[in-house]
């Protein structure tokens, strides 16, 4: 999931196997913009493209360069046809369809040149395409725990927006995510240095997800621990 290494050096994506909550959450906000065509980058274990496989999908490239991550991925979507997975880094040529969207969903924080591969994304998709992102927010929540996963930054609404149209595209939506997040990570990974573990992950995902969606669905936050945008390349 980096653009520089062929083994993914994080272990908070064996956390995140149980955010379930979380993860519909994501791809719920961003299914309306899937199509038919789409291609996942930096699939990971496949914990994003178990519920993608449940929308209305013809194929799904999924793209995973980790050498540790990837057996995991092919294993996982060994018997689903809509899957092409693929231990590479996003290429569009090794996409054989016009693509509808491409899902970066906590990945682009991990690409050093994230400027070009925005640019590299606008010309792999379609016209009228989407570029769907999900990224972790607000620098001055950056901690040793984004080092330690490889992040080279966490991003503000305003300059991620600005990155975005220079490539190109224009934008449908953008907002932050998960107002209630920010204080937890503050305290776990910026004060206290902690690191991800499942527990954590599922008592969060359980007790809290539900109801922050709720109300985070009625009244957009000013502010929030990740952000969502969604970016459309004019026909």
């Amino acid at each position: 999931m980096t653009n520089s290494s062929a083994e993914y050096p994080g272990k908070e994506l064996e956390s995140m196997s149980f955010a379930f909550n979380y993860h519909n959450w994501i791809i719920d906000e961003l299914t309306p913009f899937l199509g038919r065509n789409v291609v996942e980058v930096g699939a990971g274990v496949g914990n994003l493209t178990t519920i993608l496989l449940k929308k209305a999908l013809e194929r799904l490239y999924a793209f995973e360069p980790a050498s540790n991550l990837f057996p995991l991925l092919k294993e996982k979507t060994r018997e689903q046809v809509r899957v092409l997975a693929v231990n590479e880094f996003f290429r569009p040529e090794l996409v054989a369809d016009a693509i509808d969207s491409i899902l970066y969903i906590n990945v682009l924080e991990h690409i050093e040149d994230d400027s070009g591969e925005l640019s590299m994304a606008y010309g792999a998709l379609r016209p009228g395409g989407y570029l769907l992102l999900f990224v972790p927010a607000l620098q001055w929540l950056f901690s040793s725990a984004d080092a330690s996963i490889g992040h080279f930054r966490r991003y503000y609404k305003t300059d991620l927006v600005r990155l975005v149209k220079t490539a190109g595209f224009s934008i449908e939506k953008a907002h932050y995510l998960d107002f209630t997040g920010i204080l937890p990570w503050y305290i776990n990974f910026v004060l206290l240095k902690n690191s991800f573990t499942s527990s954590k992950v599922a008592l969060y995902d359980k007790l809290v997800v539900p109801s922050v969606r709720i109300f985070e669905s009625l009244i957009r936050p000013p502010i929030g621990k990740n952000l969502i945008v969604v970016a459309r390349k004019d026909p």
